[in-house]
């Protein structure tokens, strides 16, 4: 009795100092240079891009295996596939003979690492298996395994292949069976080996089920957010409370992916803003012009939209040499096709080609853009293609080189509706594949977060490379759907090759113009455009020196109470003149006058109303937004809401009505705007302000004179001797 307790004894104390030695060696961490990352790249996708970057600021040592092989494996969408990788790593492994030699099997087209070895190996040794594979709630893909399952009582249950670490030996033992073909299921292959108990424990695998080494984001989206700590971006899982290694976007969820990755590992961190943004770029600073890339520049003109002629003169403007320039212009609005002939005709020959479609060929929105695409696709000289359609307003003439330096597959320049947070891209899906609004959307709209995005769809102005169209993008018909609109489709086809799209909002590059309530009859359509689109119509009418009246003391005071300044650019003098003339409904002059109350006119002239071309509300608007602030400046104490009874276009010819007897006008306060210029349009004119003895005789173009009417301020218009003289008249709070 005695020799046996003492030999239970002796066994238990023998048993203990094994399990210390086994702790004690635990407890020594393993050599980062005993682990190699090998993953399957058979080409170099975005997404592989993206993997290799984030692996190479963490310094992991990487093998790709497959490189120039087919991909045979099948994709995500199949229940069957990625039996390819199974045999790639079973090769490779063949020449890892250490025991300590640790093998971390990962994805490369989805997957980004949000963090370095040394906590990838602690957490691996932590688990204290041989392999440790990544787990995900959802079963896949054969259902019917389930009940096989061990129970685990918190955590996720279900393995998933798409990423695994173990050391070399253990990894040998579990792909040692393989005989399968490329087109077999890995996932099904290593999902019952693991059901085995007999080869899960002889092999001694367990699943990472509380994610602390891999984070799948199929079936876990809610499970996962940001977390922003000392210039660094994790991934945080909310239901463990864990920091994941290396994040999966496995399944359909390659776009929360793309998301993430906008920010892990230190993509973008509140501290450093941007970090890769500078990486990678193609610069032109070096080359000659005649070295540039080849671009195609597609314009789209599908619906009637404003400042089409302002489109034109941007799209001259660019900076960028017009020998390497090509352009194809589709046109689907017969409105519009004057504005496209004048514009070829007075520039078309400075480009290397052109080619237009016109709206009596009938090609529809989505055909045109494939055209487009495929011009450039079969050009072989084609470098890039930039889209752009009509209603886009280019402000930032470097928008092609800037694009162009930031390197990326796609890449569109951010632009938004003024004042308003709809943009050219959206941040995010819904399930159904319609716009979701990011969380970070509203911040990269208004600047407050500055980068490169990858987002999952872009629309009315971007820059492709034309290798892309070559090799990846290469289906003639991107643009067609039966449930998506052209744009959609688009985006949906690039998303389902691995195409990344990039919004850049790193620079001011414009805006998009609202075409609702787009007038066509009319000769100058823009000129109603001031409720619509305010600031273009202000940077189309608007004098340049407007904003300066005040800071700069640009008010001149001719006459006593009586203000001069800058309103009207020339364009618009010319366009308001030009649309009377246009109109042509001139009245005789005479004192009889239907148009106004009472129909009798003491002190006529020969004129056109603003409301008889139906412009009297933009006319008021026009006179609230600029005539108003100035009024209260120069009128202390006076508040005006820009009311008329009376506005108008006067003409002054020698032999028609060559001037104005003396008069008050029916207003408190009037704005006499010149509309052409003296000396050049027409000799004499002017107008006389009789009480002072005062007169202004050589009118600006462009300059407004602001009056009182009544009672102060009798006046009259002096003689025009030659030529046409226009003004434009308001009496303001009749």
């Amino acid at each position: 009795m005695q020799t046996e307790a003492l030999a239970r004894l002796l066994s238990g104390i023998w048993i203990s100092v094994f399990l210390l030695e086994v702790n004690c060696t635990q407890q020594n961490p393993i050599p980062e240079e005993n682990l190699l990352v090998l993953t399957v790249g058979t080409s170099e996708t975005d997404g592989f891009t993206r993997f290799m970057r984030s692996a190479k600021l963490f310094n992991y040592t990487v093998k790709v295996l497959g490189r120039g092989e087919k991909w045979r494996g099948g994709n995500y969408k199949t229940a069957s596939g990625g039996g390819q990788k199974v045999r790639l790593l079973k090769s490779a492994l063949e020449k890892y003979e250490k025991e300590d030699q640790v093998i971390l099997f990962i994805d490369s087209y989805d997957v980004v690492f949000a963090s370095d070895p040394k906590e990838l190996l602690k957490k691996f040794q932590q688990a204290n298996h041989r392999v440790v594979f990544s787990a995900e709630s959802l079963i896949w893909p054969d259902r019917h395994l389930e009940d096989k399952y061990p129970h685990v009582r918190e955590g996720k249950r279900f393995l998933s292949s798409g990423g695994f670490i173990g050391y070399a030996p253990s990894l040998k033992k579990m792909v040692a069976d393989w005989d399968g073909k490329d087109g077999d299921s890995d996932q099904l292959f290593y999902t019952q080996l693991y059901l085995n108990p007999e080869k899960r424990e002889k092999i001694n695998i367990t699943l990472d089920n509380k994610c602390r080494i891999f984070q799948n984001l199929h079936g876990a989206l809610d499970d996962v957010v940001l977390k922003f700590e000392d210039g660094r971006v994790r991934a945080r899982n909310v239901v463990y409370d864990t920091l994941p290694v290396i994040v999966h976007g496995n399944g359909a969820n390659k776009l929360q992916l793309n998301y993430l990755g906008n920010y892990i590992p230190k993509v973008w961190t509140f501290e450093t803003g941007c970090t890769e943004c500078d990486e990678d770029l193609r610069s032109l600073t070096s080359l000659k012009e005649s070295e540039y890339p080849l671009v195609l520049i597609g314009v789209f003109i599908h619906q009637p939209t404003p400042f089409v002629t302002v489109f034109f003169e941007r799209l001259l403007n660019l900076k960028y040499p017009k020998d390497r320039l090509q352009l194809f212009i589709y046109n689907h609005e017969p409105h519009h096709e004057r504005n496209v002939k004048l514009f070829l005709e007075a520039h078309g020959s400075e480009y290397r080609a052109v080619k237009v479609i016109g709206p009596e060929e009938g090609l529809d929105n989505a055909g045109s853009r494939n055209l487009g695409l495929d011009l450039c696709r079969q050009d072989a000289e084609c470098d890039y293609y930039f889209s752009v359609d009509v209603e886009v307003v280019l402000k930032n003439a470097d928008v092609l080189k800037i694009l162009i330096e930031q390197n990326r597959s796609i890449t569109a320049p951010m632009i938004s509706r003024n004042g308003k947070l709809w943009s050219n891209f959206w941040g995010a899906l819904s399930a159904d594949g319609f716009y979701a609004r990011s969380e970070d959307y509203v911040d990269i709209v208004q600047g407050r977060r500055v980068g490169v995005w990858n987002v999952p769809y872009i629309s009315s102005v971007y820059l492709i490379k034309g290798s892309v169209l070559r090799t990846e993008l290469t289906d003639k018909d991107l643009f067609h759907s039966l449930t998506l609109d052209p744009d959609m489709a688009f985006c949906s086809n690039a998303r389902e090759q691995g195409v990344f799209m990039f919004i850049s909002n790193r620079h001011e590059f414009g805006r998009i113009l609202s075409t609702e309530n787009c007038e066509t009859t009319h000769l100058h359509n823009d000129l109603w455009q001031i409720f619509e689109n305010p600031q273009d119509w202000e940077e189309r009418y608007i004098h340049s020196n407007y904003t300066r009246i005040m800071k700069d003391k640009l008010i001149e005071t001719p006459c006593p109470d009586v203000y001069w300044f800058p309103i009207f650019t020339e364009t618009g003098c010319n366009h308001l003149v030009e649309e009377m003339e246009h109109f042509g409904q001139w009245s005789g002059g005479g004192n009889k006058d239907t148009r106004i109350q009472g129909g009798y006119e003491n002190v006529p002239t020969i004129d056109i109303h603003m409301n008889q071309v139906e412009l009297e509300k933009q006319w008021q608007k026009f006179l609230l937004e600029y005539i108003a602030p100035i009024t209260e400046k120069m009128y202390p104490g006076y508040y005006t809401k820009a009311q008329f009874d009376l506005a108008f276009v006067v003409r002054y010819k020698p032999d028609e009505q060559p001037l104005l007897r003396p008069h008050h006008d029916a207003s408190t306060f009037t704005v006499n705007i010149a509309l052409n210029t003296v000396g050049i349009d027409y000799q004499g004119g002017g107008c006389r302000f009789i009480r002072y003895n005062c007169s202004v005789q050589a009118p600006r173009k462009g300059w407004a004179l602001m009056h009182p009417g009544r009672l102060t301020h009798y006046h009259e218009g002096l003689p025009t001797t030659a030529g046409t003289r226009y003004i434009a008249v308001s009496f303001v709070d009749p």
